[in-house]
């Protein structure tokens, strides 16, 4: 799976937390599954553009 996510990102966000090693794995996970319902959205509505409102 490809990583949509930036760990760097993500930790600075996050700076007062610890971060675990898998947490990285699960958010991209449900980042990409949050894409796939928006792409499915366009797709549904005959659009090839995402668009906000597909979230």
């Amino acid at each position: 799976m490809t990583d949509l996510i930036v760990k760097a990102a993500v930790k600075e966000q996050l700076a007062d937390q610890n971060v675990s090693s898998d947490f990285y794995d699960a958010l991209n996970s449900e980042v990409a599954d949050l894409l796939a319902d928006a792409t499915r959205r366009s797709d549904a509505n005959d659009r090839k553009t995402v668009q906000p409102r597909d979230l």
